[in-house]
């Protein structure tokens, strides 16, 4: 929404009886290694003891009223960038599976340890219309939250939607997360669709992401000044569709 991260707490539930301390150690040492990416200064925190590992940062930041970037504001005309691949909870189930291939794996925890910083700030730079984070969701559930708060219609174009290698086979092995059926159940009478070869080629736009991109709106001529800054950056970012004045349907699948 166009804040800077400045504190952030530990937020640890951890099974003592069953993880040696070494890995509450780990965890706690790569989630300051981010904060100091970030920025962030970490101020404090909470552990309890529980049966199941859960950790998460409770982070705090500031923005100019006047300058927040809203999730409900995109404008017919606009342009939807997307700035990182899809698949990261199929590849996560895969890997419970043991289906993932190594490769496959490698560059899904890049993704997802790759901080969205440097694409919140350009998406700043260029002023950008409306914005939200591409997480448990999906991208179909929070382009649908976006295109519903506004009033209009969003247009994804599906051959030019990124996703992480191997995605689609995995997809076609059947590792597929609950909470993706559930997105679908949920978001499909929110979406129509004009182009599908099978059920399976939008399954990877419901599937609910961990450390997903921002899906951003801008004008055309900021969104053609964000690609180009983007490259320049080392950023990722993909046109994937734009914005229309409100038709039958939020989401429309071309």
């Amino acid at each position: 929404m166009g804040a800077r991260p400045v504190t952030a707490m530990n937020l640890v539930f951890f099974p003592a009886c069953s993880l040696p301390g070494e890995v509450l150690r780990e965890i706690l040492a790569g989630g300051q290694n981010i904060l100091r990416q970030a920025g962030v200064t970490l101020v404090g925190g909470h552990t309890v003891e529980d049966d199941e590992l859960k950790y998460g940062l409770s982070v705090t930041g500031l923005v100019s009223p006047d300058r927040i970037v809203r999730n409900s504001t995109a404008r017919p005309g606009d342009i939807l960038i997307l700035t990182k691949p899809l698949g990261s909870g199929i590849i996560s189930t895969s890997i419970k599976g043991e289906m993932a291939h190594p490769d496959t794996v490698i560059e899904a925890v890049k993704w997802m340890t790759t901080l969205n910083q440097e694409a919140a700030l350009l998406m700043s730079e260029c002023h950008a219309t409306a914005a939200t984070d591409v997480t448990g969701f999906g991208l179909i559930g929070h382009a649908c939250e976006m295109a519903r708060g506004a009033g209009v219609t969003i247009s994804l174009e599906l051959s030019s939607i990124p996703l992480i290698s191997g995605v689609t086979e995995l997809v076609s092995d059947g590792m597929v997360p609950a909470g993706c059926y559930r997105n679908r159940d949920h978001y499909q009478q929110f979406t129509l669709a004009s182009v599908l070869n099978g059920e399976s080629e939008l399954l990877p736009l419901f599937d609910p992401q961990t450390s997903g991109g921002l899906l951003i709106t801008l004008s055309p001529d900021d969104a053609d000044n964000f690609a180009a800054t983007a490259a320049n950056r080392g950023i990722f970012a993909r046109r994937i569709g734009s914005v229309l004045t409100p038709r039958t349907h939020p989401i429309e699948i071309v």
